[in-house]
């Protein structure tokens, strides 16, 4: 691909991605834990629902709009919470804030960003015309820090905390230690003191990993505090079981992300496309429920939805759209997945997102 224009899918972009980044930053975005069997079966398992469209159906006047959490959004597609992305290009953060504000979807920004939570605020513009932006929340030991985290958050003008549950420590990320990944100078977890920036194998007895790090994990009473320590909607992303769906709900969550962290925590876990039918049921609408984990096409949008998902995210492409072109790169990468979704749409008889029902899968 030797310019933007020449990619025309997703693929595209990770193929050149891959010749732009270097060993140790590629491993550490595109690898996931252990064997990497969760990961593939992301992708994989959107692949197992096919479709059953509708024809001559009235499609004048169509869109993909809809709101979330109040907020309107173009197309049901943010940004994935993607750690560090400065790795990947000078832009970083800023470039993935200023694409998905310019197109109107969505950001979640890590916590272990590389931009600082103000900066990005202010890249992605007006809150009266963007989109939802939204500030992912690593628990801290120092709950001091994490108030004044979410301070920072409120006061900048996101509009909800999405809280990860499902990294009390780090997966065993086989690729990123064999490349022997370190964070490049210049580049670090900017919201963290230095100590917590760079990135720490998995090993140690199973003693010192429970007595110490796991000591800390955070609990359902640790989600009930922080709702009552922001006047944010706050969702919990990490779910994978009905039980711990309803267990977020009741403890103050207003959305809950199924996700399975990109296959990058714990290796056979559940793909999001199996887990998120069964979360849709036991919730029944009372919140929005949104997904992430090895989307890469348009079809892939309209069956996560059809499976009762009110948005999708996604991360790892974002990061090829970065690599191989900053701003422009991400920008080209939502509206090729913006576009491939409306034709979806369109080829299932579908004029807006109310259209997208289960009877669309066979």
């Amino acid at each position: 691909m030797q310019h933007l224009s020449d990619a025309i899918s997703l693929t595209d972009y990770e193929t050149t991605a891959r010749t732009r980044l270097p060993a140790g930053p590629w491993a550490y975005f595109q690898g996931g834990a252990g064997d990497e069997v969760t990961m593939r079966r992301n992708a994989e398992a959107w692949q197992t629902h096919t479709l059953r469209p509708r024809v001559m159906r009235v499609l004048a006047g169509g869109h993909s709009r809809s709101t979330l959490l109040g907020r309107p959004l173009a197309c049901p597609v943010l940004a994935a919470p993607v750690a560090y992305q400065r790795m990947a290009h000078a832009e970083g953060e800023i470039g993935t804030a200023l694409a998905t504000s310019v197109l109107g979807m969505g950001m979640v920004l890590s916590t272990q960003s590389s931009t600082p939570l103000e900066e990005v605020a202010s890249a992605a513009g007006d809150r009266a015309t963007r989109g939802p932006l939204w500030f992912q929340l690593y628990l801290q030991p120092d709950l001091g820090l994490t108030r004044s985290l979410v301070q920072r958050a409120e006061a900048a003008g996101y509009d909800a905390i999405v809280l990860t549950v499902d990294a009390p420590c780090q997966g065993v990320r086989d690729r990123e230690r064999r490349a022997g990944f370190r964070l490049p100078p210049g580049i670090r977890a900017v919201h963290l003191p230095p100590a917590s920036s760079q990135p720490t194998p998995a090993g140690g007895s199973a003693a010192s990993l429970f007595d110490g790090l796991l000591a800390q994990a955070p609990t359902w009473d640790d989600l009930a505090w922080l709702c009552t320590e922001t006047t944010l909607p706050v969702l919990v992303k990490g779910v994978l079981h009905p039980d711990d769906a309803r267990l977020a709900i009741q403890h103050g969550a207003a959305g809950v992300i199924v996700s399975n962290h990109g296959g990058r925590t714990l290796d056979t876990a559940l793909p999001t496309a199996r887990a998120l039918p069964d979360i849709c049921a036991a919730l029944e609408g009372a919140v929005p429920v949104l997904v992430d984990g090895g989307i890469r096409r348009g079809t892939d949008v309209l069956k996560a939805l059809a499976l009762g998902a009110h948005a999708v995210l996604i991360g790892r492409p974002l990061v090829h759209g970065l690599a191989c072109g900053g701003t422009h790169g991400v920008a080209h990468v939502l509206r090729l997945l913006h576009d491939e979704f409306e034709a979806a749409m369109a080829l299932c008889g579908c004029r807006t997102l109310s259209d997208i029902q289960p009877g669309l899968l066979a």
